[in-house]
């Protein structure tokens, strides 16, 4: 009996997906386009508005009174505050850095360790971080007040104190207050930023350190901290862009005070354009003076911070 024969189905080859008639770099420029602008409309063009102010006689309600170059220049330089703002800003950035970074590497490691409380330690350190800091600044100003603030009854009850402490009454006492501020707020931040950075390092490199008898400090030193660069360097950037430009935190508890020993650069800018003064011209100079700075420190900072490998 002869065997029964099936037909073998035919199989098709996939077809080819038709390609898009579009080339290749005008899809890519329109993926790109409104990034590009995005960054027209809220970066490029303010800077153009503030670079032709800066060399106008641009008065709050008088408008462009033609230019002036360089006397908006000459005259920021020459601004009363001008050199104390500068280095108050430069000493408010160095202390609030150096605090900020060591206390978020010190609880990124021990949030990483697997501690017995490390849920509840990264809930209470994030937490800060979801408030504003005009918020947190207004909050920090009614616990600092001497007539109502709740820091002054529990130190004393602690026997720290014996006299109430005027927190932001002299220019070492609110420059410490807004640092403590600062740092109760970023803490979680930069904590979290070091944290990714942490857990990007391979489980096999402290392993072979363990295997060679590696204590810890030699650990941290030669595979934590080398490895850990990058995110260091992101942190010690945010950080110091942000303490070049504060403004909110001292505006409300300071006011530049006591004796205008808290005024930063932005608070000029402020006081400059609008307090007063009502001269942005000579606000816009101060703001190009401001920006060429912070290009010239943040190359400073990626050149020196970066590894060899880049």
């Amino acid at each position: 009996m002869a065997a029964t024969t099936h037909p073998v189905p035919t199989v098709h080859p996939p077809r080819p997906r038709r390609m898009s008639r579009i080339p290749r770099n005008v899809r890519g420029m329109a993926y790109a386009a409104p990034t590009a602008l995005f960054v027209t409309i809220f970066f490029l063009l303010p800077v153009l508005l503030v670079t032709r102010m800066s060399v106008s006689d641009w008065g709050l309600f008088s408008g462009n009174g033609g230019v002036n170059f360089p006397t908006n220049f000459t005259e920021a330089v020459a601004e009363r505050y001008f050199w104390a703002s500068i280095i108050f800003t430069l000493k408010y950035t160095f202390v609030t850095t150096v605090i900020l970074l060591a206390l978020a590497l010190a609880l990124a490691l021990l949030v990483q360790e697997g501690t017995r409380w490390k849920r509840g330690l990264r809930t209470a350190v994030l937490v800060p971080s979801a408030l504003g800091l005009a918020s947190a600044s207004l909050l920090f100003y009614a616990l600092y007040s001497q007539q109502s603030g709740p820091f002054n009854p529990w130190l004393r009850s602690l026997g720290v104190i014996t006299e109430p402490i005027s927190f932001l009454g002299t220019p070492t006492s609110a420059l410490w207050s807004t640092v403590f501020l600062i740092v109760w707020r970023f803490a979680g931040f930069y904590m979290l930023l070091l944290m990714v950075g942490l857990q990007g390092i391979p489980g096999d490199v402290y392993e072979a350190a363990r295997i060679d008898g590696a204590g810890r400090w030699q650990t941290f030193t030669r595979i934590t901290l080398p490895l850990l660069r990058p995110s260091i360097a992101l942190c010690t950037i945010l950080c110091v862009t942000g303490s070049l430009l504060a403004f909110d935190q001292f505006y409300i508890l300071t006011k530049g005070g006591p004796d205008n020993s808290t005024i930063t650069v932005v608070q000029l800018i402020y006081s400059s354009a609008f307090a007063g003064r009502n001269n942005l011209g000579l606000a816009a100079a101060l703001s190009v003076i401001v920006l060429v700075a912070l290009l010239a420190i943040n190359l400073l900072q990626f050149r020196g911070l970066r590894g060899k490998d880049s």
